[in-house]
Formats: C-alpha cells, sequence, structure tokens
C-alpha cells in the first residue's frame, strides 16, 4: 500500500508540473499577443485617412459646420505629419435671410503626443498648423433682395490653427477621435479666431 501511495503521490505531482508549464505558456503566448498588437500601433511611416467633422458655433449646431479630410504619416512616439482640406459651412442673418457664409481650405502641420497609456490605446495630441484658404459671402453675389449691399469681400485667408485631440484606438486599423480646434486667420473681413469642436475616425494603412 505504501508504494501505491507513493505512486500516486507521483503521478498527481506530474500532472500538477504539466498544469503549471501549460499556465506559464499560456501567460507568456498572451503577453506576446499583447506586445505585437501594440507594435502594430504607431509605427513609424505608416500612412492613416482620417474624416472629421464638427460645429463652429454653439448657437447654430447644424447650420454652422465643419468637414475636414486628413491624410497623416507616423513618426516617432506617436507623433505624426498631418495634410489636411476643409470646408466651412456658416449663415450670417439678416433680416429674415440666411447668408452663407463658406470657407475652403488647405493645412499642413505636426502633431506631438503630449500623454498615452502603456498599451497606445488612449492617447492625447496636441497639433500645430498652417493654414491657407478662400472665403466667399453668399456665394459671390453682393446685392441681396432688398437692394441692400454685402460689404464683407471674398478674399485668400492665411493663418495658423491648432487642435487638441483624444484618441481611442478601437482596433489596430481604427481610431476614435474627439478634438477641440481653434484657427487665427488673417486678411479677412471676419472674426479672426474660429473655434470649433468634433469627432473624427482615422483608418490605418
Amino acid at each position: 500500500m505504501q508504494d501505491l501511495s507513493i505512486r500516486c503521490i507521483s503521478k498527481l505531482t506530474n500532472q500538477k508540473n504539466k498544469a503549471m508549464k501549460y499556465y506559464i505558456y499560456t501567460v507568456i503566448l498572451i503577453l506576446i499577443g499583447i506586445t505585437s498588437a501594440n507594435a502594430q500601433r504607431m509605427v513609424p511611416k505608416q500612412k492613416a485617412l482620417e474624416v472629421s467633422a464638427g460645429i463652429l458655433s454653439d448657437d447654430k449646431i447644424g447650420n454652422d459646420y465643419y468637414i475636414n479630410l486628413a491624410m497623416t504619416v507616423n513618426g516617432k512616439n506617436g507623433n505624426y505629419w498631418l495634410w489636411a482640406l476643409e470646408y466651412n459651412h456658416e449663415y450670417s442673418n439678416y433680416k429674415e435671410l440666411e447668408i452663407p457664409v463658406e470657407t475652403y481650405m488647405a493645412e499642413g502641420g505636426y502633431s506631438l503626443r503630449l500623454l498615452g497609456n502603456f498599451r497606445k490605446s488612449i492617447n492625447l495630441n496636441a497639433t500645430l498648423n498652417g493654414v491657407i484658404g478662400y472665403e466667399t459671402f453668399n456665394r459671390g453675389k453682393e446685392m441681396l433682395f432688398d437692394g441692400a449691399e454685402i460689404l464683407n469681400e471674398e478674399s485668400f485667408v492665411y493663418g495658423a490653427g491648432g487642435r487638441l485631440s483624444l484618441e481611442t484606438y478601437l482596433s489596430d486599423r481604427f481610431v476614435l477621435l474627439i478634438q477641440g480646434r481653434t484657427k487665427v486667420l488673417w486678411n479677412t473681413s471676419r472674426d479672426q479666431f474660429r473655434p470649433s469642436a468634433g469627432i473624427g475616425l482615422r483608418f490605418n494603412f
């Protein structure tokens, strides 16, 4: 009976050792998988396409908006270059008439990763860019229905812009963006400071 007891104990010990080995191998594989997934994010020179939209004022939600289409190229440490085309649409009220004000812009700049977690799934980036564009009023029609004249002149505009974006990886390919932005424009007959806020989605190639 003693020999049988010893053999049983030995068998149980071997089973525990095998179970422990499987556990260790599983943990190692999970860690390798996590490391590999993180390595696929923010890869230098990786390109991405970004689409975003938002509001230009809080009192005319739905009427005053922007649409932005951008391309990004990753640098090091979560930083990236950004080139974008943007369309701004606003209304200016005159009596019962809503006069459309439209701005077409191109911009380019660089984004710095300020904060982020270890898995690179949530990041805070600050972007500074240069802006050029063209601004129109009432689609080029200066005279209104009652004979009044629009004094604002269409013009080329230029300036600088900045944005603070919270970037959350939904997967290795898709990134959700929540943005607060502002632009400072010169050679315009309107306000120089143009704040806005919006959301976007980026697809990494």
